[in-house]
């Protein structure tokens, strides 16, 4: 006589079952629960075997810890990567400020003109401001892209 297929939740329960009795964590009628799956269904022996197989595979593996030189090259690279961080941000704000203050003198005649509204020149600073920034931003995405673009080498 043969069994008709599993369903989709039976193969779910089936499962929840057997990663349970992995890690030997099934209670009694749990037990005789998973016990009829895998004495009805082969396809459940035939998973029960593969997944006993695998956790074997996986108690026996063994790390190697790495020698003392490698965590000390590791520090010091992260160590190198912080302070390349923050040397970066200074500067960024640095070369906001410096074209901040390189835009601002250009448009300074705009700025002192009575004439002109002060939302005006709110917008023109604004303007001035963003652009400074966005300017920073793509040029220090471009250095850093570039150093790491897997395609720098193709021709588009």
């Amino acid at each position: 006589m043969t069994n008709k297929p599993l369903t989709g939740i039976e193969w779910n329960r089936f499962r929840m079952l057997m990663t349970a009795a992995l890690d030997g964590e099934l209670s009694n009628g749990d037990k005789r629960e998973f016990q009829q799956f895998l004495s009805l269904y082969p396809e459940c022996q035939n998973e029960w075997n593969e997944y006993q197989k695998l956790k074997e595979m996986t108690m026996q593996i063994k790390f190697n810890q790495p020698p003392e030189e490698m965590w000390d090259r590791y520090w010091v690279n992260i160590y190198n990567r912080i302070e390349r961080g923050i040397g970066w941000i200074f500067i960024s704000i640095g070369a906001i400020i410096v074209l901040f203050y390189g835009g601002f003198k250009a448009v300074e005649s705009i700025i002192a003109d009575t004439t002109l509204e002060w939302f005006m020149k709110a917008g023109i600073l604004a303007l001035l401001a963003g652009l400074v920034i966005v300017l920073v931003s793509v040029i220090r995405e471009k250095f850093f892209t570039r150093k790491s673009d897997k395609y720098k080498e193709i021709q588009r």
